[in-house]
């Protein structure tokens, strides 16, 4: 089953807005069993345009799992701090695998 990633792009225009947000989504992540893989302000653009100043990628076990983070409640109390401290884009991916020979 393939993996279940989160990214998010902020622009980030209240940085404690976004430090609360960080306290308040930290153990609906930690009890999804979310994995940060990247959490960079200095996004480089190398083609086109990219949105905001942060960008950050969660692995989950599965789509699902990665869903069922983003739809709990415990994420539902937090996700507002950050819609009010940020302009964000979040997108849900499902990961490759590369079939074997």
């Amino acid at each position: 089953m393939p993996r279940g990633y989160v990214v998010v792009t902020e622009a980030i225009k209240d940085s404690e807005g976004m430090a609360a947000y960080s306290q308040a989504a930290a153990p609906s992540m930690a009890q999804s069993g979310a994995r940060p893989l990247v959490v960079d302000g200095q996004p480089r653009v190398l083609e086109g345009e990219w949105h905001g100043n942060r960008t950050v990628i969660l692995e989950f076990e599965s789509v699902e799992a990665a869903q069922a983070w983003y739809d709990s409640d415990s994420y539902a109390a937090a996700r507002p701090l950050r819609q009010a401290a940020a302009e964000s884009n979040a997108v849900l991916l499902s990961g490759f695998e590369m079939p074997r020979e």
